[in-house]
């Protein structure tokens, strides 16, 4: 099939980092490994920093020019997709052109990490809520990473639009290097943008938990820069010399080497969408302790592969990491099921099935409802 493949929140090939890109990329290579085009939609970024009514009325008429331009493409002959596929479709980045030009063009309507907001039905974000929702009721088939997510889209399970799971799976252009011995304290490591919001709440919150445990015998790794480096910094400073070292944001394939050297992976994740780190510092073979909360569950085999402390529970976080530093054995057999299980189970490959399924569920139930309506209007 040719799929039409459309990403509102960020621009997935414009060459920003992030995790949302990433997993974007993620997905064109597995709908490509299963044979289909994959052509992305060329639009401006439809990310909304405020609810201000003038932001979104530029959005909306952008969206309606750029539908209109499409359209008339399509009826003069360009190519036109056979499927309309959305990644990452809420309220401050709402899908203003999948849903009509799929409803336009008699084609399947398809997204995976949709979310809907019961809170923000009702506030300044209500409109862009309202268009997030009328697309999770047009869609076919809605791919959802997430527990969270799918408690969210339940409302819009029904005989015409599927729920299914895909859980975050990664890629790795070669095979991720094993964790490597080494002399002196255990080895944290985290890795993580320094903005703020989530990000910086979590950086403050591994602070508070390190500043539990200072007799404990550890040193941190932390990888990452932003514009609230001063202040995350500063939350550090009080720990005992010599504990942290800071390196700064480093490529991808480095970070995996630098996760190797070191035992145990660290991320409170506090509200986190789910982490592809987690994945990341699994498939190098280190145990995780993070928090239960936002989508990271949905990245580790808790107890097996990570020790989740509930959420906002530092006492229990700074427990948890104590006895895995306290037990070498058990995070090298944490570390090595937590290999296993992205090398195996969180893959391209299985990503891929799970897609052609979802895309010929998606095909049917357009098919159905297509043949409810012509009937009805001969």
């Amino acid at each position: 099939m040719r799929i039409a493949f459309h990403t509102p929140l960020n621009l997935f090939d414009d060459g920003g980092v992030s995790g949302d890109r990433r997993m974007a990329r993620q997905l064109v290579a597995a709908l490509e490994m299963l044979g289909h085009a994959v052509e992305p939609v060329r639009t401006r970024r439809g990310y909304m920093r405020s609810a201000e009514r003038s932001c979104f009325d530029h959005h909306c008429d952008e969206a309606q020019r750029l539908r209109e331009g499409l359209l008339a493409g399509y009826r003069a002959g360009a190519p036109r997709p056979d499927l309309w596929f959305t990644y990452h479709n809420y309220y401050r980045a709402p899908d203003l052109l999948g849903p009509e030009i799929a409803a336009a063009l008699d084609i399947p309507y398809v997204t995976a990490e949709a979310s809907d907001s019961e809170r923000r039905a009702f506030d300044e974000w209500s409109a862009q809520t309202e268009i997030v929702r009328r697309g999770l009721s047009a869609g076919d088939v809605h791919f959802y990473f997430t527990d969270r997510d799918r408690q969210g889209l339940e409302p819009w399970r029904q005989p015409g639009t599927a729920l299914l799971e895909l859980p975050p799976f990664i890629a790795f252009e070669n095979e991720p290097p094993r964790p490597r011995d080494h002399a002196g304290p255990s080895r944290l490591i985290t890795i993580a943008m320094m903005r703020e919001g989530t990000k910086q709440a979590s950086y403050l919150a591994l602070a508070r938990i390190l500043h539990r445990i200072p007799g404990e015998d550890w040193r941190l790794s932390i990888v990452g820069d932003g514009r609230q480096r001063a202040e995350i910094e500063q939350a550090f400073a009080d720990l005992p010399p010599g504990r942290i070292d800071w390196l700064g944001l480093i490529p991808r394939e480095q970070a995996l080497d630098e996760l190797a050297r070191h035992d145990i992976f660290v991320w409170p994740g506090m509200r986190e969408a789910y982490g592809l780190v987690y994945l990341e510092a699994q498939a190098v073979g280190l145990p995780v302790v993070a928090f239960d909360s936002g989508g990271v569950s949905a990245t580790v085999m808790a107890g097996q592969t990570a020790l989740l402390a509930p959420e906002g529970d530092e006492a229990a976080f700074a427990d948890a990491l104590t006895a895995l530093l306290r037990d070498k054995g058990r995070r090298e057999r944490m570390g090595t099921a937590a290999r296993r299980f992205v090398l195996e189970e969180r893959t391209t490959a299985r990503a891929a099935g799970t897609l052609a399924e979802g895309l010929d569920l998606a095909c049917r139930h357009r098919l159905d409802k297509l043949k409810a309506v012509r009937p009805a209007a001969s």
